[in-house]
């Protein structure tokens, strides 16, 4: 695969994983499906705003690529962090900027499990690192860490629906990752939040986003806020681009899609 040159494929198969990270978290035993050929490496936990831990993605490997999934909001706790706002400098990275405190504070709870398993790992493997909504959120603050902390020095990242996670500064940082693909719903209201100003209502202080470069528009409508933003429909979407693959893909591996 040519550097970063934006594959339908990678972008399906890594949504319908994204999709497989919520299976994780609300399967009564934890269960959720791997593509054939990849090895589960590792889930790993991490705690929102409660400081609970809970199931918040995987680590898996096959033989030409490394993944690794961050899941997005699902409880009552992740929704709290996704409104703590204020921001703060990221430390994993020297002049990164400053980024969304609760989205900062999830990673920090999660990072060195993360971290240490892909120590483990060939690092002559490409590292995909994907996420949805909060997820994606989450993987942008890990591919910047991972690429001055870890063996991957050079991560690709595809993120879905992902708000807005730093002001400028951590953008033109994590901009400087090559391989990166943001991919959102014109139609969806997370990526829209925060907004480019945001007013603590705490301590009236004034915060600036901004997005990551490069995104990628795919356009639906689907009747609701819920659904347009739906990493179901996500790959629904995707998929029309390449039906041939995503067949194989599903027929190959029963229940692996959305």
């Amino acid at each position: 695969m040519s550097k970063n040159l934006f594959d339908i494929q990678t972008a399906i198969l890594l949504s319908a994983l994204c999709s497989q990270s919520y299976q994780q978290f609300e399967s009564a035993d934890g269960t959720f499906v791997l593509p054939r050929r990849y090895q589960l490496i590792t889930e790993f936990e991490a705690a929102s705003f409660t400081g609970r831990k809970e199931l918040f993605g995987f680590i898996a490997e096959a033989a030409d690529r490394i993944v690794l999934v961050f899941r997005g909001t699902n409880t009552k706790s992740d929704w709290i962090s996704n409104a703590i706002a204020r921001q703060s400098a990221f430390p994993y990275a020297k002049n990164s900027g400053s980024v969304h405190q609760g989205f900062l504070r999830i990673y920090e709870s999660a990072r060195q499990p993360v971290l240490s398993a892909l120590q483990s790992l060939s690092h002559h493997k490409p590292l995909y690192i994907t996420g949805h909504s909060l997820g994606g959120a989450l993987a942008h603050l890990c591919a910047v860490d991972t690429a001055v902390n870890s063996g991957f020095s050079d991560p690709i990242v595809y993120t879905y629906a992902s708000p807005r996670v730093g002001n400028a500064e951590f953008s033109s940082t994590f901009n400087q990752i090559f391989d990166r693909h943001r991919i959102h719903n014109p139609f969806d209201l997370v990526p829209q939040v925060p907004p480019i100003l945001y007013k603590s209502p705490k301590t009236g202080q004034i915060y600036t986003y901004l997005h990551a470069q490069k995104s990628r528009d795919l356009r639906f409508q689907k009747g609701s806020v819920a659904a347009n933003h739906e990493i179901a429909n996500y790959f629904t979407e995707l998929a029309l681009q390449d039906p041939i693959y995503t067949q194989l893909l599903c027929t190959g591996n029963p229940g692996l899609c959305p």
